[in-house]
């Protein structure tokens, strides 16, 4: 008797992108999804919350009409190369915004991505998760503020494809997003924030 399987095993609990987004439309909390799996966002701390204001403070204040528009992270992102759907705490798209169907709730062309990261997500939002945004074509910047230390991480696509990593540690530094041609700097980033 042989022991050869001759067709693949199921893979169970495997949701599809489509079942993903009939789910995530339909849901009070919002899920991310990658490759057939689900997965629950938790909240966010308070100092989260407050990097996140002060940072898209200063960028709808700058952008304002401007091309370029930032998005909080109720706007879902796909990448389509990979099955990615994510939501980056902000996200900015320059001209209009592909999205992906009619529902216009999920979009695939943001210029930058900023992530806040807490100690739960910090290897992802660094590893796994940055290696599937690089799939976004449209994607030039990618940017991780620490929500526990004063600390920025700046990646730049650089014109072969590579990424160049740029970092500041001082609340007197300051660093520029060259798409949007505004500066940023640590103070403001971490106004009334509290460690």
């Amino acid at each position: 008797m042989e022991n050869e399987v001759k067709e693949p095993a199921p893979k169970y609990n495997y949701v599809s992108p489509e079942q993903y987004l009939e789910m995530e439309r339909a849901s009070q909390e919002k899920h991310e999804y990658y490759n057939g799996e689900v997965f629950a966002m938790s909240g966010a701390s308070l100092k989260h919350n407050d990097i996140f204001h002060n940072v898209y403070g200063e960028l709808t204040s700058f952008l304002k009409g401007k091309s370029c528009k930032p998005y909080g992270s109720d706007l879902r992102i796909h990448v389509p190369e990979n099955t990615l759907y994510a939501y980056p705490d902000i996200s900015i798209v320059c001209g209009k915004p592909k999205t992906v169907d009619s529902f216009t709730d999920c979009i695939t062309n943001p210029v930058v991505i900023i992530e806040i990261l807490s100690k739960t997500t910090m290897s992802y939002d660094r590893g796994t998760k940055f290696h599937l945004y690089r799939g976004i074509k449209t994607l030039k910047e990618y940017i991780l503020i620490d929500s526990n230390a004063v600390a920025v991480e700046i990646f730049i696509k650089q014109d072969d494809s590579s990424w160049k990593l740029t970092e500041f540690k001082q609340l007197t530094d300051s660093f520029s997003i060259p798409t949007i041609g505004l500066t940023l700097h640590l103070k403001d980033i971490y106004d009334d924030v509290i460690f």
